[in-house]
């Protein structure tokens, strides 16, 4: 049971952390460069759309396994780098609820309508926020590797 857990925990970060890599790497970068506002602005909210809610079952599933492994080693045994991971993870889970219910929402609504500056300002607003998080899922994965 440990080692499915400690599977699925590792997938969901494999796939919240690659779509961020994705988003900022690939997709916003060449969205940008080749496509008129309108264009790249719905692409990204409906890319971003189908992603957020696949980071949401990542959440969850981050959450449930790493809890189920915290508490088969122990809170005060666990390494200290378990402790860094879970630190971030709850910090990177509320910076993506905050983007989910703030910015991303008024993007969503202002594409919805094509009111392509406002929804313009909602993503320059997202941007910085992906940024922290992937960072932070990075940190995660260095803690747990080098922080004993």
């Amino acid at each position: 049971m440990y080692t499915a857990a400690k599977l699925l925990h590792l997938v969901a970060a494999v796939i919240w952390l690659g779509g961020m890599g994705f988003v900022l790497g690939a997709l916003r970068p060449v969205a940008m460069a080749q496509l008129p506002p309108p264009a790249r602005l719905a692409l990204m909210t409906a890319v971003l759309h189908r992603f957020f809610i696949a980071v949401w079952v990542c959440i969850l599933v981050l959450l449930a396994s790493g809890s189920f492994m915290l508490m088969a080693v122990g809170m005060r045994q666990a390494p200290a780098g378990w402790h860094l991971m879970l630190g971030a993870g709850i910090l990177m889970s509320v910076i993506f609820s905050y983007l989910y219910t703030g910015p991303f929402r008024r993007m969503r609504a202002a594409a919805a309508t094509a009111d392509w500056p406002a929804a313009g300002r909602a993503m320059a607003q997202i941007h910085p926020l992906v940024v922290t998080n992937f960072a932070l899922g990075w940190l995660s994965v260095a803690g747990v590797y080098l922080v004993r």
